[in-house]
């Protein structure tokens, strides 16, 4: 029996049955689509690498020989498909220039530019959580796209170098010059790269204090409060704009001249992206509606916030399946 036959749903998907084709794709459809957020770093790249690549897997189903299993041959599709969009542009990493020592009280967003957004992480196991962390994708948004790729398919998805060398078209020995490359660059800039553990040793309900102390702190407006669950070195940053916040001084003075003071009242609703704790933030301005305004992830050292990134963006709200006002 050929591996075509054995597989459920291909003969009926290759002889163009729609529905046998999503029964095919349908259990991998995540994890294809966590792999376009690594590759691209962005949530809305990702939905249109993915659709676009699900449409040439559908077109070209009928050349499925058979010789790579479903999953490998619709990796290669996908990673084929995303490194075409990489050839034309690369999403920003946060840190795009220095800190600011002091708020900046007019900081316009920049928008021209292709920025990391937030991921969720709801349904993605445990290893795959730590491959969406931040910090990982930002450093992965530093390589060229074929060091890139074959960093995430041999470390975060176990593809074997011949596995990738197929899926990538190019031979056994650039692979591992690609990951050797990319895996210098990787550990220059992230170190010992999982937050995963830090998260599961604080568990639950420590997790959760900080998450609603963290909240609590910003509708309060109280600044004592929010800087006692920060590291001495915390940043904060919010893309789309420019500036940023290094060490407890400067984010100290951004938090008191910005959103503890001059932004409004704020709600705010638990929730998870890149495997951190989240919280969506929503703001009233003062006409009384609480509309979305962003999606803050907290990376944690211990049980202190070492990193608050905010997302804003009422865009971001529903790549996350939240309501875009808070009652």
């Amino acid at each position: 029996m050929s591996q075509i036959s054995a597989v459920p749903d291909l003969d009926s998907a290759a002889g163009g049955d729609e529905a046998a084709f999503d029964r095919l794709v349908r259990p991998l459809r995540r994890e294809l689509h966590a792999h376009c957020y690594r590759l691209l770093g962005s949530s809305h790249d990702a939905d249109d690498a993915l659709q676009d690549a699900l449409l040439r897997a559908w077109r070209g189903l009928a050349r499925f020989e058979g010789r790579s299993s479903v999953r490998t041959w619709l990796y290669t599709v996908t990673t084929r498909t995303c490194l075409d969009l990489i050839g034309a542009r690369r999403v920003l990493p946060i840190d795009l220039g220095p800190s600011s020592a002091h708020a900046v009280l007019d900081d316009p967003p920049v928008p021209d530019v292709p920025w990391l957004t937030p991921y969720p992480d709801a349904g993605l196991a445990y290893e795959q959580r730590e491959a969406v962390e931040l910090a990982f994708v930002a450093a992965c948004q530093h390589l060229p796209g074929n060091q890139r790729a074959a960093l995430l398919l041999f470390d975060v998805l176990g593809f074997s170098a011949a596995e990738i060398a197929g899926i990538m078209d190019t031979s056994v020995a650039s692979v591992n010059s690609a990951l050797q490359r990319a895996r210098r660059v990787v550990t220059e800039k992230v170190g010992d790269r999982s937050r995963q553990r830090t998260v599961r040793a604080l568990g639950d309900a420590r997790l959760r204090a900080v998450v609603e102390g963290f909240s609590a702190a910003l509708e309060r407006g109280d600044a004592d409060a929010l800087v006692a669950l920060l590291t001495e070195d915390v940043t904060w940053s919010m893309p789309p704009l420019a500036h940023w916040y290094a060490g407890l001084p400067a984010v100290r003075d951004f938090a008191t001249e910005v959103p503890l003071s001059r932004c409004g009242a704020w709600r705010h609703r638990a929730t998870s992206a890149n495997g951190q704790p989240a919280v969506a933030s929503y703001l009233d301005p003062g006409d009384g509606v609480f509309a979305a305004w962003s999606i803050t992830v907290l990376t944690l050292r211990g049980d202190r916030i070492a990193a608050v990134t905010s997302f804003l963006g009422a865009e971001h709200f529903r790549v996350f399946g939240l309501p875009p006002k808070a009652g």
